[in-house]
């Protein structure tokens, strides 16, 4: 993991610095040198930041959060997103949680809030009766970010606990049709499985 960051680093380092060149080439002078090198070390300051607060984040569960915060959908209060199996988890460094993201289980995929909520009961249903874990699916139908890199890094940490279950085979989102969303998930590689009514939805593929 060390050596990606240092690799990471290196590349965006240098990227910076041919762009800074390549602009300079024709008025290089001593001030522009210098100033090549301050721009060098304030970039590595604000990378090795960036790196400190990733490398000691943790994924953990929540009871609770604060739904004030929650840009997507503001009005689903923390019963419901407790109840029927569902789940709230929070990428979490020192004292602070930086990103939030709350599922459903289910063995459908949903198109609305109101599916998702029938969705999550029946399943949860399912497997009170049948002794087995909630739903096949995971559904994220919420996520936000508090810290520059929060949002990327609680997709990458809740794939890879969905990778490891026993009883969940895919990841897919109940997402607004806002153009913040689809950039969102396309950045982080998901593709687009449907647009609905008043929501689209995004697969995470699980490999």
């Amino acid at each position: 993991m060390r050596e990606i960051f240092k690799n990471v680093k290196e590349k965006l380092v240098s990227k910076y610095l041919d762009n800074n060149i390549s602009k300079k080439t024709k008025k290089f002078n001593p001030r522009i040198k210098a100033r090549i090198r301050k721009n060098k070390q304030l970039l590595n300051k604000n990378i090795n930041n960036l790196f400190d607060w990733v490398k000691g984040a943790e994924l953990i569960e929540l009871k609770k959060c604060n739904i004030d915060e929650d840009p997507v959908r503001p009005e689903l209060d923390n019963v419901f997103r407790r109840s029927y199996g569902r789940k709230i988890y929070g990428v979490k460094y020192g004292d602070e949680i930086h990103a939030v993201m709350c599922f459903a289980y289910t063995n459908e995929i949903p198109k609305s809030v109101e599916e998702l909520d029938i969705l999550s009961q029946d399943a949860h249903l399912q497997s009170t009766l049948r002794g087995q874990n909630v739903g096949r699916i995971a559904i994220a139908y919420t996520v936000w970010s508090k810290k520059k890199g929060g949002g990327k890094l609680i997709v990458k940490e809740v794939f890879k606990k969905i990778k490891k279950s026993n009883h969940l085979n895919r990841l897919v989102t109940l997402s607004p049709l806002t153009e913040m969303a689809t950039k969102f998930h396309s950045r982080n590689g998901a593709k687009l499985l449907q647009k609905n009514e008043t929501t689209q939805n995004f697969e995470y593929k699980i490999i």
